[in-house]
């Protein structure tokens, strides 16, 4: 069986300059999620994380984290729930704006999604600032839930999320330094 290191992964993500505007390296993940060992690798590093963390359900941000936190919610038999752009989800949301250094956003959950005391992992692909992270924390915490951790693929170590969301358990499995 091929193994993957975290090395490996870091190879195995494609790095586009200037996109999506000039002085920007994009993270291009589609890379890693075609290699079928390197996206198990990713689940079952996740997995090892939190195997024996009591947790109730996995709360993820549109829409990239989607695609770790559905298979590590599966193989932790464990609850999924989306977090949304407005007016994505059918039902009665919960919404939280946040600020993004040229405006606004929002994001929501269905009110019923977490019940009070839930222990919920939050997953997102990338760390950046940490100001979605941080508006779902907020909305997970709304509604009753307790944050026990953040996890994420990739953190961009440089722009300083992490100190953001200092009162939380933030795992990240690879880091970039530097831009």
């Amino acid at each position: 069986m091929v193994t993957f290191g975290t090395d490996d992964l870091f190879t195995a993500i494609r790095s586009v300059p200037d996109f999506p505007k000039k002085g920007i390296v994009f993270r291009d993940i589609t890379t890693l999620l075609k290699d079928a060992v390197a996206f198990r690798r990713v689940v079952d590093i996740l997995y090892e994380k939190y195997e024996k963390v009591p947790i109730d359900k996995i709360v993820s941000v549109e829409s990239r984290g989607f695609i770790f936190a559905g298979p590590l919610a599966y193989k932790m038999n464990i609850g999924f729930v989306p977090i949304r752009k407005p007016n994505k989800l059918p039902a009665e949301t919960a919404r939280k704006e946040y600020a993004l250094e040229y405006g606004t956003d929002a994001i929501e959950i269905h009110k019923d999604a977490i019940r009070a005391g839930d222990r919920v992992l939050l997953h997102d692909d990338l760390l950046a600032t940490g100001g979605t992270i941080a508006a779902a924390a907020d909305l997970v915490e709304s509604l009753g839930g307790v944050v026990v951790g953040m996890s994420f693929l990739i953190e961009l170590f440089f722009l300083g999320g992490r100190k953001r969301l200092s009162s939380y358990d933030v795992f990240s499995i690879l880091k970039y330094e530097t831009e």
